[in-house]
Order: structure tokens, then C-alpha cells, then sequence
């Protein structure tokens, strides 16, 4: 998107106390430190870019107050904390002019049921279907082709990107975002088999979303057996995310893309599970835990600690045994060596 920032807008945006060098245009694009040209802002959010801060041709750079290098003529270094954070919140401003929050409208070709409640302010897309006794809050936006089954309450804020479904008697807190494609409620996966022929458990809980939960494109929650599928919050969830039937994820989770996590696991505060990772049913993950990408984790974990591999080990152990795997060639050529001088010849 064109942008028209001048440097004090930065600097009040981004929380800068500290400004190195002068820049007297304007701000009209954000790019990375190498793509960069003049008139654009960037950022060094890596360590492993320092190097590419000297040559950019960006005219402001938010770098860290410890940088250790000076700006170029007509270059500003904007000195702060965090640079990736400020960035965000600079994008933060910039995300309210691109998707500005509509006033308060339900649009023709929306089906409501008569008992449906829609609070004030809320605006309705194209579309969308809200079924008897669904409770909509203030101010909050559906797009396009959202599903709100019977009896689902929600909170103030929230918004719904097109064709998310939310099944029936499922809760969202406030500030809830959903990105488009996702189901919310849908069955767990439950079935008893006697005789070799599977049938159906019944799952006739519901899904929880906490206030501040942000949840991807195309991710599955299911709703519980019984009681309630949570989500704590603050949790962030990404794209191509299974969540299963009674899974509790605890506040602040950060679940990445393609990650899965079984039945009726729990997940305590501030645990991290990177992409592709698979959890299995009936598990606690304690407080702090970090899975890494494509970890698989069968047992409970202890706070803080890192786990990789398939199966998972503490990341310290699996490091060790990556490395020591690396010389099993060399090995295995100096055991042939040792059995050759040891056992007498075929000849």
C-alpha cells in the first residue's frame, strides 16, 4: 500500500527516544534492509542482518540502541528497544487504513433468526447466516459468508474473515479474530468399535475461545466429548492448525502452522509448539514448554524446557545424539578395521 509518513510520525509510532542522523522526506513504503530504496523505511530485526544496515539504501532504519554503526547522509537511525516490535506497531496504524473497522450495517442477503441478537455497532457481510438464540456483541464485524450456529455467544470486537464456521453453543470471548476457512465446534473425532464396525461417540460439548485469541486460516477446532474444548487468553494459533475434542490450550500459547494436538491434552501457559509438531492425547505440557518443528511428544514435559526430534528428547540430548550421528560412518569403518586384526582369516 502507498504510505506518507513524515519522521516524527515514526518516531511517535514506534516509541523511539533516540534518533541518529536527519531524514526531511517522506516515509512512502517499508521494505527489507537489502530491497530497500530511498524513501523507504526498514528495519534490523536479526542479528544475522547487521552486516546488510551498512549497505542499505532505506532512508530511516529502526535498529536496536545498541547498534554500533552510523547512519548515512540524509539517513536516520531510529533507536529502539525492540526494532520488530516497533515495526509491528507502526503496521499496527498502517493495518487500520487497509481493513478500517465498517460502521454498524447488516447487509440484505444476511439470514438472521428472528432470535438472534446483534449488538450495537456490529456489522453483518454478505451472506452470513446466524442462527435462533446466537448472540452477536458490540462492534463486532462478520465478513462474508460466516456461519454462527444456534446459541453461540459472542463477545465485543471480535472479528470473523469470510466462510468461518462457528458451531452451535460455542463461546468467543471478546477481540476474538478469526481468519477465513476455519471451523469452530466441528465433531472430535470419537468412535467405539465392537463387532469391527465403528460407531459414533456422540461429542455434544462445546469450543471456548478466550478474549484476545487470534486464530489462523483454515485451522480446525473440535468441540469436546463433553464440557468444553478451551482456548486461554491470548493464545495465538496459525494456519492448517488441528486442535482436538477437550484440549485445553493455556493463555498466551503460540501454536505455529500444521501442528496438531491430540485429545483431551492440556497445554499450561506460554508453551510453544512450532510447526508440524504432534502431540498425542492425554498429556500436560507444563508451563514454558517449547516444541520444535516436527517434534513428536508422547509424554507430559517439565516447565521450560525444549524438546526437538520424532520422538521428542530435551533439546540437549537430541543435539548430542544429532552430532554423534554424523560420525557413525567413520565409525563403523573403524569397527570393520578392529574385527579385520582381531578374528583369524577366511584363508
Amino acid at each position: 500500500m502507498q504510505i506518507a509518513y513524515r519522521l516524527s510520525q515514526i518516531q511517535s509510532l514506534s516509541g523511539a527516544d533516540q534518533l541518529d542522523g536527519a531524514f526531511e522526506g517522506m516515509i512512502t513504503g517499508i521494505a527489507a534492509l537489502r530491497d530497500a530504496e530511498p524513501g523507504d523505511l526498514s528495519f534490523l530485526g536479526n542479528k544475522k542482518y547487521t552486516p546488510e544496515v551498512k549497505e542499505s539504501r532505506a532512508s530511516v532504519i529502526l535498529v536496536p540502541i545498541e547498534y554500533q554503526g552510523t547512519p548515512k547522509a540524509g539517513q536516520c537511525f531510529v533507536r529502539v528497544g525492540n526494532p520488530s516490535l516497533a515495526l509491528a506497531r507502526i503496521c499496527g496504524e498502517l493495518e487500520s487504513q487497509l481493513w478500517p473497522w465498517p460502521e454498524a450495517n447488516i447487509h440484505p442477503s444476511a439470514v438472521i433468526h428472528e432470535t438472534a441478537e446483534i449488538g450495537l455497532g456490529a456489522h453483518i457481510g454478505p451472506g452470513c447466516v446466524i442462527e435462533a438464540d446466537a448472540k452477536i456483541g458490540d462492534r463486532s464485524w462478520l465478513q462474508a459468508q460466516v456461519f454462527v450456529g444456534r446459541g453461540v455467544l459472542m463477545g465485543e470486537r471480535c472479528w470473523l474473515r469470510p466462510n468461518v464456521t462457528i458451531y452451535a453453543d460455542c463461546i468467543l470471548g471478546d477481540r476474538v479474530r478469526i481468519h477465513a476457512g476455519t471451523v469452530i465446534g466441528s465433531d472430535g473425532f470419537g468412535y467405539e468399535s465392537p463387532s469391527g464396525v465403528h460407531e459414533k461417540v456422540p461429542q455434544i460439548g462445546n469450543v471456548v475461545i478466550e478474549n484476545d485469541v487470534e486464530i489462523g486460516a483454515n485451522t480446525a477446532i473440535d468441540r469436546a466429548r463433553f464440557s468444553s474444548t478451551r482456548i486461554g487468553e491470548g493464545a495465538k494459533i496459525d494456519n492448517l492448525v488441528q486442535i482436538a475434542h477437550n484440549v485445553h490450550i493455556g493463555p498466551h500459547c503460540l501454536i505455529v502452522a500444521q501442528a496438531g494436538v491430540s485429545g483431551s491434552t492440556v497445554l499450561e501457559n506460554h508453551v510453544v509448539v512450532a510447526g508440524q509438531a504432534g502431540i498425542t492425547g492425554h498429556l500436560r505440557l507444563a508451563a514454558g514448554t517449547i516444541v520444535g518443528a516436527q517434534g513428536g511428544i508422547h509424554f507430559d514435559t517439565e516447565p521450560g524446557k525444549y524438546y526437538r526430534g520424532s520422538p521428542a528428547l530435551e533439546a540437549s540430548l537430541a543435539n548430542r545424539i544429532h552430532i554423534l550421528s554424523k560420525r557413525l560412518p567413520e565409525l563403523f569403518k573403524r569397527l570393520e578395521k578392529i574385527e579385520e586384526s582381531l578374528l583369524p582369516s577366511a584363508h
